[in-house]
């Protein structure tokens, strides 16, 4: 997993947890636009899971496979749970669930590297 990719992709998911706090400090409920951005974030993810499987296949290097798919997987799990709460929250805290879920998806991004290169971030 390249550091350019796990950084834009983190980048992204900071991006789309801007455009969520946006939202929720304008007391705005899910809109359309807030829920495309995280679709976009979503097939990212998935490019990154089948990337990153398929990389982790072809390495030589001591990576804990079983801990960075989970990671993965993890990652495409969440945005979806997100926008789920968050339609169904009528409240401002609705879109909160975005902010937080965006926020954690840019963090594990970040650790999923570490784990690739085998360092802790």
């Amino acid at each position: 997993m390249s550091e350019l990719a796990a950084w834009a992709i983190a980048l992204l998911a900071l991006a789309v947890a801007g455009h969520a706090a946006w939202h929720m400090l304008r007391d705005v409920p899910f809109s359309n636009a807030l829920f495309y951005s995280v679709a976009a974030l979503e097939v990212v993810l998935i490019g990154l899971l089948v990337t990153g499987s398929i990389a982790l296949s072809r390495s030589d290097g001591d990576v804990d496979g079983v801990l960075f798919i989970s990671y993965l997987l993890t990652q495409v799990v969440i945005p979806p749970a997100a926008v789920l709460w968050g339609v169904a929250e009528k409240s401002r805290w609705g879109t909160g669930v975005v902010v937080v879920a965006m926020l954690t998806v840019a963090v594990l991004c970040a650790r999923l590297h570490g784990i690739w290169e085998g360092t802790v971030v």
